[in-house]
């Protein structure tokens, strides 16, 4: 067994022990996801190239299937966001009173089966962890959610467990034409199969990340979760579809991939603007970030789709696939403390509606400070992580040669630029609301506070993150343009 076996399982087993009544739930889920952070610490500084921790063992011989599981330089970032997630989660939730050992449960289970979805080498192995999100999350927005949580929950999984069906016949797809199932012989062999197989994978993943039109489940859900939940959906949960794109569908089906690469590209331009521009019309605070949700996911799938391009302009096109990794990473922990953040707005006075908030910087200003490094990382801002991340994208993309994309895509930073103003001046500056709430308490702002000072880190000096993920960029772009 080697230590990402121990990162993947430990969570699981954890889960596990909550089944003893003396058993504390709240020392448990925290401690637990304390130790995983500290062996992917530990492993980020072991790792030195290539495929690390690699595990394989035998699981279906006949089908070409086992469980195998590893990582490199895009994996590895992704697993240390959601195990930082993970535990900041655990801390944020650390006064849930309602059934607080079943939903410590569900979250260690749901980290078990994120991370073990950012290590799976064999597809079978993907598509198991795929499907038990879904499961998860859920149970946690039924469960402990609020509004219309059953509908909201139920929308999440009939549009979620569709997308992972139209997945699995993309992956069989695969499978015949290559005889196996392990993501890295048939990366080194890509099969011989019809574009169709890249539009099944593609709708599985698209429902997943989301794109437009495939993201009407996205808003409801994040409304009606909890604040744990919305933010282990959008920093975790998301990066499935995205990090599916750049695993499987990129380096297996490289053809079909530069064929339909301008498609890809207009599905990212067309879900970057729409995600903006429909957020700017919300007035519930969190349904305007799951928007930008949809809004800064489309980068990623612009970068992707700009890798693809006819071959040429390698620098470029590795660039962009840097800057789709760096803002998988960005996304998760900026994202997290907003929807973390939303939840103090729940907590103390029991709506997200932007109207009924007033000088919330007069009674609270460290959450306004807190809120408003959120909001201008993910604006952007120089000096924070999503100024890297939006930086090598549309240096890659028009780089690439697609600059009216790119070109286009930038005016979605000026309609998010809008719509944050309009927040902050309606709910945090002026004169007070009809509601108001009190500052953040010592648990949120341990929760909150790393996910910024870790958007500032990499803002700063994002050499650490970017060493690991170049190698790989250069490998991908390699690898698609065969």
């Amino acid at each position: 067994m080697s230590v990402l076996d121990l990162v993947i399982f430990l969570p699981l087993v954890a889960a596990a022990l909550l089944v003893v009544p003396r058993v504390s739930a709240r020392w448990v889920w925290l401690g637990a996801t304390a130790v995983d952070l500290a062996l992917v610490v530990a492993m980020w500084l072991g790792y030195d190239g290539g495929i690390g921790y690699e595990t394989r063992l035998r699981w279906i011989p006949s089908v070409g299937a086992g469980y195998h599981v590893g990582v490199d330089g895009l994996s590895l970032p992704l697993i240390a966001m959601t195990a930082v997630l993970f535990l900041l989660c655990a801390i944020y939730s650390w006064r849930e009173t309602r059934r607080p050992r079943s939903y410590a449960a569900l979250f260690l289970f749901l980290q078990t089966v994120s991370i073990g979805l950012f290590a799976a080498l064999d597809l079978l192995v993907f598509f198991v962890f795929f499907d038990l999100s879904i499961v998860g999350m859920y149970f946690v927005i039924a469960g402990w959610g609020h509004g219309d949580r059953a509908r909201s929950a139920l929308k999440f999984f009939l549009y979620t467990f569709l997308g992972s069906l139209a997945l699995l016949l993309g992956f069989i797809g695969l499978y015949l034409g290559g005889g196996t199932f392990d993501m890295v012989e048939l990366t080194a062999e890509p099969p011989m199969v019809p574009a169709v197989v890249l539009l099944a994978i593609g709708v599985g993943l698209a429902v997943k990340t989301p794109t437009v039109p495939f993201h009407t489940w996205l808003p409801p859900a994040h409304t009606d979760a909890p604040a744990a939940g919305s933010a282990i959906l959008a920093g975790v949960l998301l990066k499935m579809g995205t990090y599916g794109f750049a695993r499987i569908a990129m380096p297996m089906l490289p053809e079909a991939w530069r064929a339909y690469a301008w498609v890809i590209m207009a599905v990212g331009v067309v879900s970057v603007l729409y995600g903006a521009l429909v957020a700017l019309a919300q007035d519930d605070l969190k349904r305007l970030i799951a928007y930008t949700s949809v809004n800064h996911m489309g980068y990623i799938v612009l970068a992707l789709g700009a890798a693809g391009l006819a071959p040429g302009a390698e620098r470029a096109r590795e660039l962009a696939v840097s800057g789709a990794v760096t803002q998988m990473v960005s996304h998760g922990l900026i994202t997290g403390a907003l929807f973390l953040l939303t939840g103090v707005l729940w907590d103390r006075a029991r709506s997200y509606d932007i109207g009924k908030y007033g000088g919330i910087a007069g009674t609270a200003p460290v959450f306004t400070t807190m809120v408003a490094v959120a909001a201008f990382a993910s604006l952007g801002l120089p000096g924070l992580s999503g100024f890297i991340a939006e930086f090598q994208i549309f240096t890659g993309v028009i780089g690439a040669g697609a600059v009216v994309a790119g070109v286009l895509a930038i005016l979605g930073i000026l309609i998010t630029a809008a719509l944050l103003l309009r927040v902050f001046h309606r709910a945090f500056l002026g004169a007070p609301g009809e509601l108001e709430i009190s500052d953040v308490r010592p648990r949120e702002l341990a929760a909150v506070a790393p996910l910024l000072v870790l958007s500032l880190v990499i803002g700063l000096a994002p050499r650490w993150l970017l060493d690991p993920v170049e190698p790989f960029s250069a490998v991908l772009v390699g690898l698609v343009s065969r």
